[in-house]
Formats: C-alpha cells, sequence, structure tokens
C-alpha cells in the first residue's frame, strides 16, 4: 500500500503582518516627536506670556504716608491711538481713612500730558475706580501685527494743596498686547515711560495666518498647473474647491484678532496677493477648459467622410450607407443638399 502524499506546505501570514506594522513606526515616531515639541513650546510661550500679564511695573515714593495709584491697562485702541487706564486710588498712612477707601482732606490727582483729565475725590468719601485714556504716540495700525507704540502716564497728588508722594503700580489685561516700563525720577510723582507692542501669541498667529494663506495660493496654483497642462477640460469639482478657498480666505482674514483695517503689513505681505493668484487660476482655468471642450465638441466634424469602401457608416447588414442598396437607388441625403 503506497503511502499517503504529504500535505503541502503553508505559506506563514505573520510575518508579513509583522512587516506592516514595523514600517509604521519610522512614520509614527517622528510625528510623535512633533506633536510633543508643539506643545512644550507652546507651554512655554503661554507661561511666559501669563508671566508678563502677572507683572506688576512700580514707579514713586515708598514713604508709609503716601497715595498709592493702582493703574491696569483694561484695552488698548490702535485704530484710535490709545489706551484705557482702569485707576484705584488707595491713600496710605496718616493721609488715608478706613483703611485707604477715603482721603483725610480734598485730594487731587494731577495726569501727564498724554492722559485725558485729572482727578478730584472729596474728603471722608469712599473713593471709586475710574478709567482714564491715555493717548499712544509713534506707532500706526498700518505696521500690523509688527506695530508699535509709546507714550508717558504720571500721577503727582495733592491733599488739601499740599503736595504728597505717590507710588505708581501698574498692570496689564489686556491680552492682545504686551506692556513694557521704564521708570523716570520725578520727586514725589510717580512718572512711567511705556511701550506697547502686539502679545506674542498673537503675532505668532498673524505669522501663521500669512503662512497659510501663501499655502492655499500654491495649492490653487499647482492644481491650476496640472488641469492647463493635462486638458482635463472644465473639471466643476476642482473650479468649486478654487472658488471657495477664494471665499474662504476673506473669511480667515477676519479673523485675524485686533480686527486689523484693511491695507496693513497682513494684507500687503499675504493676503491681497494670495486673494490675486487665486482669483487668476480660477479664470484661468475656466478659460482653458472651455477651450478643451470646444476642441472635444468640434472633433468629429472635421473628420473626413468615408468613402462607399471605407466601411464607415455602414447598415447593420454591412451595405454601406453611401453605395446603392438592393433598389439601385442608394443614399441620396448627402447629394441632394448639394
Amino acid at each position: 500500500m503506497a503511502p499517503p502524499p504529504p500535505d503541502p506546505p503553508r505559506t506563514p501570514r505573520p510575518p508579513r503582518a509583522r512587516r506592516r506594522r514595523a514600517s509604521l513606526l519610522p512614520v509614527l515616531l517622528p510625528i510623535a516627536v512633533l506633536i510633543v515639541a508643539a506643545v512644550a513650546v507652546g507651554s512655554w510661550l503661554q507661561f511666559t506670556e501669563r508671566q508678563a500679564i502677572d507683572t506688576v511695573h512700580t514707579a514713586g515714593s515708598a514713604a508709609a504716608d503716601r497715595v498709592d495709584v493702582e493703574a491696569v491697562v483694561q484695552r488698548v485702541d490702535a485704530t484710535a491711538n490709545e489706551l484705557v487706564l482702569r485707576v484705584w486710588v488707595v491713600p496710605r498712612g496718616a493721609l488715608g481713612e478706613a483703611d485707604g477707601s477715603a482721603p483725610v482732606g480734598e485730594l487731587s490727582l494731577q495726569t501727564s500730558g498724554a492722559t485725558l483729565g485729572d482727578l478730584d475725590f472729596r474728603a471722608h468719601e469712599r473713593i471709586p475706580t475710574k478709567d482714564v485714556q491715555v493717548a499712544l504716540m509713534g506707532g500706526s495700525v498700518s505696521d500690523y501685527p509688527f506695530d508699535t507704540y509709546e507714550t508717558d502716564i504720571g500721577f503727582r497728588a495733592q491733599l488739601d494743596g499740599k503736595e504728597v508722594p505717590v507710588r505708581l503700580l501698574l498692570s496689564n489685561n489686556d491680552t492682545l498686547f504686551a506692556v513694557s516700563a521704564q521708570r523716570a525720577p520725578s520727586g514725589q510723582a510717580a512718572v512711567m515711560a511705556l511701550e506697547v507692542s502686539r502679545s506674542g501669541s498673537l503675532l505668532v498667529f498673524a505669522v501663521f495666518m500669512m503662512v497659510v494663506m501663501w499655502a492655499l495660493a500654491a495649492s490653487v496654483l499647482i492644481g491650476t498647473w496640472y488641469l492647463t497642462t493635462r486638458g482635463e477640460g472644465v473639471v466643476w469639482p476642482a473650479l468649486g474647491w478654487m472658488a471657495a478657498t477664494l471665499f474662504a480666505l476673506s473669511a480667515f482674514r477676519n479673523t485675524a484678532p485686533g480686527s486689523p483695517p484693511i491695507g496693513c503689513v497682513l494684507d500687503w505681505f499675504a493676503f491681497l496677493w494670495a486673494e490675486t493668484v487665486i482669483a487668476l487660476c480660477v479664470i484661468a482655468v475656466v478659460l482653458a477648459g472651455v477651450r478643451t471642450a470646444l476642441r472635444a465638441d468640434d472633433g468629429p466634424d472635421d473628420e473626413p467622410d468615408g468613402g462607399p469602401g471605407d466601411g464607415k457608416g455602414d447598415e447593420p447588414d454591412g451595405e454601406g450607407a453611401g453605395g446603392p442598396g438592393p433598389g439601385g437607388t442608394g443614399d441620396l441625403g448627402r447629394a441632394s443638399t448639394q
């Protein structure tokens, strides 16, 4: 009796699966490293910006009997070239009563020339917080997001007509702007020279917007080159994508923080040129597609007519349409037209 035939060898499949899983590692590892690096850089930028916001700049006298002026930058209006300070005045020591909520006499605060209006408080009455406007100089909003402004703020206090020491504590509450201060010696008054510029997060986002605008314009330009050189005709999905990009770019520009006016650096560096490139690409694709479609429509009419024996226009039974039929008459349609 003959032995049974051996079983056919089986092809192992797990090694292929292992090779596929191993091939993803060189791709996933750089992506993971990039994500971790991006989160680390973002955390560092957020921490440094938070530290800058929490910083309190101090100028003036540290005497026991003084007037503290706590000023907080609430809002910076670059279009109007002004910033809004929320001022809280606290008389200390013998100059105040009820823990500094009211002055012991008539208190008057004279501000610097850039500040609009002085502050007056009645004796023995609670001191409320007040908002004052400060004019900005040396900058233009057309330089957005690289615009920088300068101004001076100062306070001089008089209690019942007698000058008293002042200490100024300045902080910033506007996350769209960064404020740096430099103290200026002025005796019993408190004076600071301020420099106001866009915050780091706003600057990063504005630069990112310009990069995205140019990237979208380059994508549309590459798509236009492909469609016009391949003779694809009128490709409606491509035209819809290009037109959507044209209008989406305008909406994307309007999301710029701080609402910059038209004509700033953001527009001249990226937005206006990207819109121009995309609009020209849409026009070029339409013209090239229409021309290709017209050529395709005119192609069959330009072909030469076949003779009686070329086989073109034959009937299903194999007889030519131009040749004489069984009755000897043939097709007189073309001859009749001549």
